[in-house]
């Protein structure tokens, strides 16, 4: 989920950072500059790259630099210019600085802004580089169609992931609850929530998002997992004002207010949860694994206090990511030089973000349960087998995500989704901030404009 990831859950939901190990790569190939002359093989090349993980934490940071010196000493002729940003994406600027051609050479996204980086032209196509790094070929289909537009390829995957169900073991076992059984349904859920609220002042039994797109974000999740959907299958109409769109609004408007244990204060964005579920007062959250991490290195939570199962009732669950796009007016010579780096960092077992012995031995949390971003090939079956070999966290808190995952059916967020999560953060945010909204009403509403951005095309 991260993340937002998510991103923003996932970037800062803490990446499993790693020093670099590896053969020589091949020397560049000559490309012909924009004058028509054609540069050297190997001439200096500067490239920018977004989200850098912040100074808040320490060892990833650490890692990253470690990783960029390593990368600089194997290609000498490139140097890594690191951007730091937290969280690294702020919907309400994101936009603006694309627009604005602000974004680094190699900058960072959500699957969510993919497509619509494409259509506006904002991101450059790398389909003839390619061929530069050969692990690319190798990357799941489904997960690299995120960043095609027909044959033409304009981004690679950092991570994806499915949704499901963080708890506090702790204030489970303080609350009387089992934190060996954690919900399986709604009904669960809601139980569970009132009982941890019931721990005291500042306890929330159930946190949820209703600002900064991550309402709406989080409503594609909820519904997702009851069987119904946000936009129809050919994309032209809103399809959320529906039995399961209801359900999601009236579950959270009766834990609100009658149940109390949600906790008076929200319009919660993505840092907000997170700090509470680091604080040991939170409950339950919708997220995926990774959010754990997060909690563990950027909120001072406890690993071993928090566990993760499936969603609940879920039919499907939201699948998401991010990834790295390259800048428009990036030279053929820095989209290069961004592969390799992306390969490096990200996509190379034992080195990167999956060099796992180096992450634990710095103490950050390995063992994780991820959608690999290689399925049954070569890299991903290498990336499985040292993830298990290398894991420091009890990896059974997250045995009923896994059998859960088994089972359930991923599907991606919608086209436009940034635009709609915009759009249904009104509701989401209605039903938690008014006790006496109305939710056929925020439905309608919310669906007459959904309906209306998508008919603009």
């Amino acid at each position: 989920m991260q993340s937002r990831k998510i991103a923003t859950v996932v970037a800062a939901a803490g990446l499993v950072l790693a020093a670099a190990c590896g053969s020589e790569e091949p020397a560049a190939t000559p490309t012909a500059a924009a004058s028509g002359s054609a540069p050297a093989a190997n001439a200096p090349v500067t490239i920018s790259v977004g989200c850098q993980p912040p100074k808040t934490n320490p060892k990833e940071r650490a890692q990253w630099d470690a990783d960029v010196t390593a990368f600089q000493a194997k290609y000498p002729y490139i140097t890594i210019d690191s951007k730091d940003a937290f969280p690294c994406i702020v919907p309400e600027t994101f936009q603006a600085k694309l627009a604005g051609g602000e974004m680094e050479d190699l900058f960072y996204v959500y699957y969510t802004d993919v497509r619509k980086i494409i259509q506006a032209g904002q991101a450059a196509d790398i389909s003839p580089y390619l061929s530069e790094v050969p692990s690319i070929g190798q990357l799941r289909q489904d997960v690299m169609s995120i960043f095609k537009d027909g044959d033409k390829v304009y981004g690679i995957p950092r991570t994806n992931y499915g949704t499901g169900l963080v708890y506090n073991r702790k204030l489970f076992t303080e609350a009387g609850l089992d934190p060996e059984n954690p919900p399986k349904t709604w009904a669960e859920v809601q139980a569970a929530a009132k009982k941890i609220s019931e721990l005291g002042p500042g306890y929330v039994g159930y946190g949820e998002y209703s600002a900064g797109n991550t309402g709406g974000w989080h409503f594609t999740s909820s519904i997702y997992g009851r069987g119904g959907d946000v936009v129809s299958a050919d994309g032209k109409t809103a399809a959320f004002n529906s039995p399961q769109g209801k359900a999601v609004l009236e579950n959270l408007k009766t834990m609100r207010w009658t149940d109390n244990s949600m906790g008076t204060k929200q319009l919660h964005r993505w840092e907000d949860l997170m700090r509470m579920m680091g604080s040991g007062k939170l409950g339950m959250m919708i997220g995926a694994p990774d959010v754990v991490q997060a909690v563990n290195n950027d909120f001072k939570g406890k690993f071993e206090d928090y566990g993760v199962t499936g969603l609940p009732e879920a039919a499907a669950s939201l699948s998401g990511g991010d990834g790295y796009m390259f800048n428009p007016k990036a030279t053929p010579e820095q989209i290069k030089a961004g592969l390799l780096w992306l390969d490096f960092r990200f996509l190379t077992p034992g080195q990167g973000q999956f060099n796992y012995e180096r992450a634990a031995k710095d103490g950050i949390p390995v063992g994780l349960p991820t959608t690999d971003l290689y399925g049954t090939a070569a890299p991903g079956v290498e990336i499985n087998k040292q993830r298990e070999q290398f894991a420091n966290v009890p990896v059974a808190h997250f045995g009923p995500y896994v059998e859960a995952a088994k089972t359930v059916q991923f599907k991606l967020e919608p086209p436009k989704a940034q635009e709609i999560y915009a759009i249904l953060d009104t509701a989401m945010s209605a039903v938690l901030t008014r006790q006496d909204a109305n939710v056929d009403q925020l439905l309608s509403d919310a669906e007459s404009k959904v309906n209306k951005l998508l008919a603009a095309g």
